[in-house]
Formats: C-alpha cells, structure tokens, sequence
C-alpha cells in the first residue's frame, strides 16, 4: 500500500472513531507511519485528507450496498440481504455518524459526500422497491420514495438506538420491523397487487 493509501485508510478510521476534530494531522501521521513531509505531500491537508477518506467511505459503502441491489430475487429479497448484512452495529455507519460531527455537517465540501450518499442509497431503494411493485411482487398501496426514506431512517436510527443501550438488540429489533414493514406490503400477504 503507498503511503497516500496509508494515510487515506488511517483517516477513515479515525474518523469513525474519533471524528473530524478529533483526528489530527498528527494522529493520522502516527496511524500510518508517515511523516508530515509525507501528508503535505499527497494533500493539501487535513480538509483535503479527510475528503478522501469520506469518499473513500461513501464509494465502499456503495459498492457493498450495490451487491445486495444486484444479486439475483425479488426486492424484498434483495433489500433483505443488504439489512441483514453483517455490519459492526456498535460502532455505527461510518457515513452516519459523521452526520452527528458539527465541523463535518458546517463544511459543505466535506458534507457532500454524506449528503450524496444517502440521496443515493434512498434512490436505489426507491428503484427497487418500485421495479417490484412493477413486477407484482410488492402490492401498489406501497409508496417506494417514502419508503425508502424509513429503511434508511430507520436502519441509521437503529445504529443510534444500538450504541445508546451498548447492545445489538435494539438495532435488531429496528431490522425486524423493517422486514415486517416489507412483508405487509408482499402480493402474496393479502395484498394483491392490483
């Protein structure tokens, strides 16, 4: 791994444990084995570094997302399996929890990739969730965008509800509502699509 890299993945972790103000120039130096000769070097500092990152994490998130929206089966079992992903539920969503860091949500560069990642995860959601109401797996009284909105409310909501109780169990629970959400509104449970 170059040194960029390296100081690229020291500040995405750093940022999900510590956030913005709490990863300095020289914590990230230390986590990657890199002078600051070597910071300055590849960016313009720590604004630029943690942009990169933040990206870096938006475009994983994506990509891990954009497998369970791709696979094979009907919406519901699509939307399933990237719920039920395996997830370090105590340390929350690397991109949600900079929503709680005032210096990242003040600076609208930084705040971009947040912003664009969740438009972009409740657009794909909205997509399938219409593409099966399309093909008469999901009944016609389900509303795609809104929905989409409480999947991904309500799973960034779980992540909070998770870390508050230091337990799973809430963020579980949110999950198994979410499925019983789906499952109400599947063509088979009573609700024809019309």
């Amino acid at each position: 791994m170059s040194t960029s890299e390296h100081l690229i993945e020291s500040t995405r972790e750093l940022l999900w444990e510590r956030g913005y103000v709490g990863t300095s120039p020289k914590a990230i130096q230390e986590r990657a084995g890199a002078g600051q000769g070597s910071m300055y070097h590849h960016f313009s500092g720590k604004p630029g570094l943690a942009l990169a990152a933040i990206q870096r994490t938006a475009e994983e998130m994506r990509a891990k997302a954009e497998t369970q929206f791709t696979a094979p089966g009907t919406a519901v079992e699509r939307i399933t399996a990237y719920l039920l992903r395996e997830r370090d539920v105590l340390r929350g969503c690397p991109i949600g929890r900079l929503t709680q860091d005032p210096d990242v949500m003040a600076d609208p560069v930084l705040r971009r990739p947040v912003e664009e990642t969740f438009a972009w995860l409740r657009r794909r959601l909205a997509e399938i969730l219409a593409e099966g109401r399309a093909r008469g797996e999901l009944d016609d009284g389900l509303d795609p965008v809104t929905t989409a909105a409480t999947l991904v409310a309500t799973l960034q909501g779980g992540y909070v509800l998770a870390r508050a109780a230091g337990s799973a169990e809430p963020f579980d629970q949110a999950l198994t509502g979410l499925l019983g959400l789906l499952a109400g509104h599947a063509a088979d449970a009573g609700h024809p699509a019309v």
